[in-house]
């Protein structure tokens, strides 16, 4: 049987850091009982390149899985459980 994961997304197109680290972190925070079972994974776009280093670091030192991509102007950073 193959569990359904909830893609949350967090559009922060277009903010600057550290604003955008401060937006992951309480969408980190917010849902980190379901992150931890494995329930949702977030998905975070941005334009800010910065935070495509200080999130993934960030949700890394939580214990959480992170993945960076570039998707043609913006960014997707993948945040999920830690198998």
């Amino acid at each position: 049987m193959t569990v359904q994961v909830e893609e949350v997304v967090l559009d922060i197109r277009g903010q600057v850091c550290p604003s955008t680290l401060l937006s992951a972190l309480k969408e980190i925070n917010d849902l980190r009982d379901r992150l931890r079972s494995g329930e949702v994974k977030i998905i975070v776009l941005t334009t800010n390149r910065s935070a495509t280093g200080t999130i993934p670091t960030a949700a890394e030192n939580m214990g959480y899985r992170s993945e960076v991509t570039e998707e043609g102007t913006h960014y997707r950073i993948e945040i999920s459980q830690n198998p």
